[in-house]
């Protein structure tokens, strides 16, 4: 049944999703023939429209988050990628907007620390608004800080971690903001979030970029950005990243 529930959350915070992003009726008579026709791709995974991240063998796509002139020092091996304690978050060379994400993640197996100090890592959509990556299996920490919250703002609507050591799953539908020609915040950022196929973020508002213990206002960036992903010392790991592009 949790697998039966899962889907039935996902189809609800797609929909959810793509009426936040304001799609259009058009001028088009009800069911005209003349209205075009959806783009025919292949679902995959990955679908055929999206962008391979991770190749499963170098990070090539990958730079230092600090300095697009310095490597992403990263361990790659067995088709994913480790955190290397101490080289830095690392970004994607390529900037995005308004996205669809996938990734996987998994802490490591054997059991060290706890709360924030077991398994923490994090995926940074446009560099600076976090989906919290951590062992959250029989691990208590506070409530907007554990694995699928979005850092410092909301808490996962359910915990839906596996144990550590296992593949989890992020699937993402991001909405960044916008500002005006004088730099004046238009609209917030929008995320959905599914962990492990189970909705957990709900098209929520951010109040602005993550922060530890405090809330700092929008910043006028581009509407692209990289993603980032976070060296919190933790050796977890990543793979099976893709990302499509959706209309800004």
């Amino acid at each position: 049944m949790r697998t039966l529930h899962g889907r039935k959350y996902l189809v609800l915070g797609l929909l959810a999703a793509a009426q936040a992003g304001a799609q259009d009726l058009g001028p088009w008579p009800q069911h005209s023939m003349d209205r075009p026709k959806a783009p025919i791709i292949d679902p995959g995974p990955p679908p055929s429209d999206a962008i391979v991240l991770f190749n499963g063998h170098d990070l090539s796509n990958w730079r230092n988050a600090d300095s697009a002139d310095k490597p992403a020092l990263w361990k790659v091996e067995n088709g994913y990628i480790e955190v290397a304690p101490h080289t830095g978050n690392i970004a994607t060379k390529q900037v995005f907007g308004d996205c669809q994400l996938h990734i996987e993640w998994a802490t490591p197996a054997k059991v060290e620390g706890e709360g924030q100090e077991r398994g923490n890592s994090g995926v940074f959509m446009a560099g600076k608004y976090e989906i919290q990556v951590l062992d959250s299996y029989d691990n208590p920490t506070y409530a907007d800080g554990q694995a699928a919250s979005m850092f410092g703002q909301y808490p996962p609507l359910v915990n839906a971690s596996r144990k550590p050591g296992e593949w989890q799953t992020y699937d993402v539908i991001w909405h960044g903001p916008r500002f005006d020609a004088n730099g004046k915040l238009t609209r917030p950022a929008r995320i959905t979030v599914f962990h492990n196929g189970v909705l957990v973020q709900d098209n929520v508002t951010l109040s602005g970029p993550t922060a530890f213990k405090k809330r700092p206002p929008y910043t006028n960036d581009p509407v692209k950005m990289p993603l980032a992903l976070q060296d919190h010392e933790f050796p977890v790991r990543f793979r099976n990243i893709w990302i499509r592009e959706l209309a800004n």
